[in-house]
């Protein structure tokens, strides 16, 4: 992770994360209830295979929504990562959007970044939208207008060519079609407007995984998903040049937090909106099989001080849409000078 690293220390929750002084906004908000419609121009998605369920994930945000932690610190440190990118960039972007995932975190952590005059808000979750609204005047830039919307990331809801910037923190990796939404956060954007999303990623709750693995086989003699497939880095750059986005980026941070113990970690990612929501899922979790979970986590990673820890990946994606303005690389052949003469001239004839 980029600049200054500090241990930030939240009760029983800690992890490495930067430190930086922010300021915050202020201004009148509004709520809007939307129909859901694609900027695709067919309409359509571009996947027909449905993974996740969305209305059951729309209901563990509104419950997050009354879960969630003040100043988490994980989600602080992903949402400042994200915005550290925003503002690396030497232009200004009046218009944002700012979807689902972590609204809260990147409204509160924003400031002056990017040029911001109007952001918009949206989430598929009312409650979540409503606790946004009301943490409103937790903020204290008055620069910014802010709005609040209701609708969907794999439809949204905007016309072409409206934003300027398009953010995402934790929030589109629960889509049914990635590549699609995508595709639509690029219509969405004005031209030279950029897209900075930040999704977990494959090596998340690794640890999770391995001990819920070994405790079904134990226990029930065969395993069943419980944690939701998520992208690898390798997809990352594909899923920005299938969408069309020009001059991608993909960087990882891996964030390692402590626990208490298993029990806490399950109500950290409830407080997240993060629990599972495949379609394909065991609706009931045996109690016997829920123990043997917690005891193998525990004796298989915990720590000499007794905490337990959970890796979480992240992914962060960077694109542009196309411009006139944009470095393009040269036609393929079109080159004057060979690799040989180079080799040749500057060479230490090894």
């Amino acid at each position: 992770m980029r600049g200054l690293l500090s241990m930030y220390q939240r009760g029983s929750l800690s992890l490495w994360r930067r430190t930086k002084t922010l300021t915050t906004t202020n201004e009148p908000y509004r709520i809007l209830l939307s129909g859901s419609f694609s900027t695709d121009p067919d309409g359509n998605q571009s996947s027909k295979v449905n993974i996740f369920d969305r209305q059951l994930k729309r209901k563990q945000r509104d419950r997050a929504a009354w879960l969630m932690r003040p100043n988490d610190s994980f989600v602080d440190a992903v949402a400042e990562n994200l915005l550290d990118r925003l503002e690396d960039c030497k232009k200004s972007f009046p218009t944002a959007l700012c979807l689902g995932g972590s609204l809260e975190a990147v409204r509160r952590l924003l400031g002056g970044r990017g040029g911001i005059e109007k952001l918009i808000m949206m989430d598929t979750s009312y409650d979540m939208i409503k606790l946004c609204k009301d943490t409103e005047k937790d903020v204290h830039n008055k620069n910014i207008e802010t709005s609040y919307m209701v609708g969907d990331e794999e439809f949204l809801p905007l016309k072409e060519s409206s934003v300027d910037v398009v953010l995402s923190c934790l929030g589109l990796h629960w889509t049914n079609d990635l590549p699609g939404s995508m595709i639509q956060c690029r219509l969405a954007l004005k031209p030279d407007g950029i897209f900075l999303g930040a999704i977990l990623g494959g090596e998340t709750l690794k640890e999770l995984r391995i001990a819920c693995t070994v405790a079904q086989m134990e226990r029930e003699g065969g395993i069943s998903p419980r944690i939701s497939p998520l992208a690898q880095v390798r997809d990352a750059g594909n899923l920005l040049s299938r969408a069309g986005f020009a001059l991608p980026g993909v960087d990882v941070d891996e964030y390692v937090v402590k626990y208490q113990s298993a029990l806490e970690l399950i109500e950290h990612l409830r407080s997240m909106g993060e629990t599972n929501a495949l379609l394909q899922r065991n609706n009931m979790l045996n109690r016997e099989t829920a123990l043997a979970t917690a005891a193998i986590y525990d004796s298989m990673f915990a720590a000499e001080d007794g905490t337990i820890p959970a890796t979480f990946q992240v992914i962060f994606m960077t694109g542009w849409r196309e411009h006139s303005s944009q470095q393009k690389a040269k036609r393929r052949g079109s080159a004057t000078v060979s690799f040989k003469d180079i080799q040749k001239k500057f060479g230490n004839g090894n």
